[in-house]
């Protein structure tokens, strides 16, 4: 269940950095006018980012293997292809954080998808597996549709309805995710590996275009004239702001560590002539019980907690990882992998309303930008651990790695967070 998503940033409110209307200014006294718009907005765009992005996930090892890297080291190019962006992207994290507290988030969103439109329509045209490498590294470097979204949503949105409203952009994120992957996997069956890469190229340009014209940012630059804030702590010296990038960091970890080797996996049960499709089908399924775990969890958690819901959905996915090791056929994946999709579905909306709560509006941007960070630490680690335990250790041995570390996050959660 790859996607890109989310991950980076840090530090403190520099002079004259720009401010959003938040609690207490004119107009509404928490959001802005015109959210639901902008949230809706916001949401198809990310759905087509997200689709686009998902679209050539179920045969990227095949991809690699058909640019001429030996089989035994598909799963560790396909690990490091995977990788790359989350590296660069964890690296460029805190400068777009920053950027968009200064010059407003709905701008990040439209550099992240119009310029991924560029870099995944070159993607479809590279001649070997270096190309596709250094790719992939700028797609990381521009990209970050996901944690941009939701910083613009936070940004936003009354603080009332922040995990309806995280959990509706996860749920795009998840939607995506299953249709994706689906429709790619077939197009890939029939067309080829590379009329995907420009049908990704096309949703990210709509889904850009979408956020320029549709989406309404209430944003508001202090000028130098107007003084420099008074100093303020870091965002790392906000009280649980620490603890919650350590949990980005380890559920993105975990959360990818089968991403490079479950098209192969899924050969194994189907057979070489259906893998990329029935790789489709696999994370189709999962994606939409996610998509609707990740709204109905994100309600819950306004109402019950966004902490109670963070370890529930977390302890579940995790114990859910265990009977995947041990499917025997593609129907028994189907199956378990629907369950897993519906309990992780809520693990990222409620750590991203946690975020939000946790920190000032004004730095809300600089706060996804280092969440943005920790993620691509753990997300870009993971399919490189699990590419290498894979050759090591066969397919079977990183979807029980893989469980064991949710419980981990489970425990660790509960335990740092009972007073957020």
């Amino acid at each position: 269940m790859a996607v890109e998503d989310d991950l980076q940033e840090v530090v403190e409110l520099e002079a004259g950095i720009a401010v959003s209307a938040g609690p207490g200014e004119e107009g509404e006294p928490d959001g802005c006018p015109g959210w639901r718009l902008t949230l809706y907005v916001a949401w198809v765009a990310q759905f087509l980012a997200i689709m686009g992005f998902a679209f050539v996930m179920p045969f990227i090892p095949f991809f690699i293997r058909e640019l001429g890297v030996p089989e035994r080291a598909v799963p560790v190019w396909a690990g490091w292809v995977i990788t790359s962006s989350a590296v660069t992207m964890a690296l460029a994290a805190p400068l777009w954080g920053a950027m968009a507290d200064r010059y407003g988030r709905k701008a990040m969103v439209a550099r992240a998808m119009l310029g991924g439109a560029v870099i995944m329509s070159l993607m479809g045209l590279v001649r070997n597996v270096y190309q596709l490498l250094g790719l992939r590294a700028a797609q990381g470097f521009i990209t970050g549709t996901a944690s941009a979204s939701a910083a613009l949503v936070a940004s936003v949105v009354p603080k009332s309805a922040l995990g309806y409203s995280l959990g509706l952009m996860q749920m795009a994120v998840f939607t995506g995710n299953s249709v994706g992957p689906l429709v790619g996997g077939v197009t890939a069956d029939r067309f080829g590996y590379r009329l995907p890469f420009a049908l990704t190229g096309l949703m990210l340009f709509t889904g850009g275009m979408l956020v320029v014209v549709g989406a309404r940012e209430r944003f508001v630059r202090r000028s130098p004239s107007a003084g420099a804030p008074q100093p303020k702590e870091g965002l790392l010296q906000v009280p649980g702001a620490l603890i919650l990038l350590g949990l980005f960091t380890l559920l993105q970890f975990s959360g990818s560590f089968v991403g490079p080797i479950m098209p192969l996996f899924v050969e194994r049960l189907a057979g070489v002539g259906r893998a990329a499709s029935a790789t489709g089908i696999i994370l189709a399924v999962g994606g939409v019980s996610s998509a609707g775990a990740a709204l109905l969890m994100g309600r819950l958690s306004d109402r019950y907690g966004h902490r109670r819901i963070l370890v529930a959905c977390t302890a579940g996915a995790g114990l859910l990882c265990f009977p995947q090791a041990i499917a025997h056929s593609v129907t028994q994946l189907l199956v378990i992998r629907g369950l897993f999709g519906f309990a992780a579905g809520g693990m990222i909306p409620s750590l991203n309303a946690l975020m939000a709560t946790t920190v000032p509006r004004e730095r809300i941007g600089r706060a996804y930008g280092l969440a943005t960070t920790a993620s691509a630490m753990g997300w870009g680690t993971g399919p490189a651990v699990g590419g290498w335990a894979a050759s090591v250790l066969g397919l079977q041995m990183p979807f029980v790695i893989m469980g064991g570390l949710l419980l981990l996050v489970a425990v660790i959660a509960r335990v740092s967070l009972r007073r957020m």
